[in-house]
């Protein structure tokens, strides 16, 4: 699944554009040498080496220009998509507010892929062949889809007012909610072939409070909660079957991600968080702890303790459910989205504005930033 639902703490310093959108491809290949400001390795707690690099960067190196974040990163780390503010990502831009671009790690180059008004965040599919994201359109919101590979823009046929989209493993199919303009007070969470338009409905709710849906990367399990009960739910599309509320009956429950092979299930109730197993029926507890994002695998769990606060405590920590160990992500402010860490914790995407992170980090604004797992 490729979706990421938290905004998180990233700035907006530009007004959002208008309702009509012009998509592009603009790629800026980095200088070698200034294609990313990297920390030396280091050990973490979890006994890997670690380094962090950050990527808002301009095409010839320097700093942005703008505030960056809402990131995403693709399973084997190649791939993420962001949003920014910034005017120098890339050499062509041709006016001002947020967009949204596609960083290469592998070929080292970042793209422009199209005007932003944030509504929510863009969503890449779990092999980087696809990103999306709600535009405004009209009165209304649409769902577009791009290509990374040709270029080609879709849309999703979900009209009205779509979105908390998420992607597949390799963007063949998507689930996003559907919610009527007032004075309808109703959604639907919806599954959706993405060539041949096929649709199927998940769940319906007389409320509009978010089901935040969750795509398997096989397209079997979609996840989803009733955010007025505060119920979590696992639909089964091959036997037909919904699983839930997972959580039991005594308790609410708030949806984070459900993991790319469809085996786990992350919610948060009251201050802890839990890690279902779809399989066995069971969950693991990680008490006084905020889950922000499983690995495709889940194994790994992104989270923020309760008391940030606490000289003593990271911002952000990656906890290996297996072991029980934990490695530092951030110390220094940091916020983090669903689909953050790629497969076997080995990268992990995160937003700050913190000027200590990488050295010379000058620009005064929100940057998005890799932490490497070696």
């Amino acid at each position: 699944m490729r979706r990421n639902a938290n905004r998180g703490a990233t700035r907006r310093v530009r007004a959002a554009l208008g309702t009509v959108i012009a998509l592009c491809a603009v790629t800026a290949v980095l200088p070698g040498a200034a294609s990313a400001e990297t920390t030396a390795g280091v050990r973490g707690a979890g006994d890997r080496e670690t380094s962090v690099q950050k990527i808002s960067l301009a095409a010839d190196g320097t700093p942005a220009d703008g505030d960056s974040g809402d990131a995403s990163i693709t399973p084997d780390g190649r791939h993420v998509v962001f949003a920014s503010a910034a005017d120098n990502l890339t050499p062509d831009r041709p006016q001002e507010g947020d967009e949204v671009y596609l960083r290469d790690q592998r070929a080292d180059e970042t793209r422009r892929i199209g005007h932003y008004d944030p509504i929510e965040p863009p969503v890449i599919s779990g092999d980087g062949a696809y990103l999306g994201y709600p535009v405004p359109w009209m009165r209304d919101v649409k769902i577009y889809l791009w290509q990374v590979r040709t270029g080609a823009i879709g849309g999703l046929d979900c009209w009205p007012g779509c979105g908390q989209l998420s992607l597949n493993g390799d963007g063949h199919h998507a689930v996003y909610v559907v919610t009527p303009r007032p004075p309808a007070s109703h959604q639907r969470v919806e599954f959706q072939d993405v060539f041949t338009g096929a649709k199927e409905t998940i769940a319906e709710f007389g409320h509009r409070r978010p089901s935040r849906p969750s795509l398997s990367g096989d397209s079997r399990h979609v996840a989803y909660q009733d955010g007025e009960a505060g119920d979590v739910f696992v639909r089964d599309r091959t036997d037909g079957i919904t699983h839930g509320p997972i959580e039991g009956p005594s308790k609410e429950a708030a949806l984070v991600q459900l993991s790319e092979d469809g085996g786990k299930v992350v919610y948060r109730s009251g201050p802890d968080t839990h890690v279902h197993d779809v399989r066995s029926g069971t969950a693991q507890l990680v008490p006084n702890a905020r889950g922000v994002a499983i690995d495709p695998t889940g194994r790994y769990l992104l989270y923020a303790p309760n008391d940030p606060a606490d000289p003593g405590q990271p911002s952000l920590a990656l906890r290996d459910l297996s072991t029980g160990t934990d490695e530092i992500v951030s110390r220094q402010p940091a916020s983090a989205g669903v689909d953050a860490v790629s497969a076997h914790g080995r990268d992990v995407v995160f937003t700050s504005a913190a000027d200590d992170i990488v050295p010379d980090d000058t620009n005064g604004t929100s940057d998005v930033f890799v932490r490497r797992f070696h």
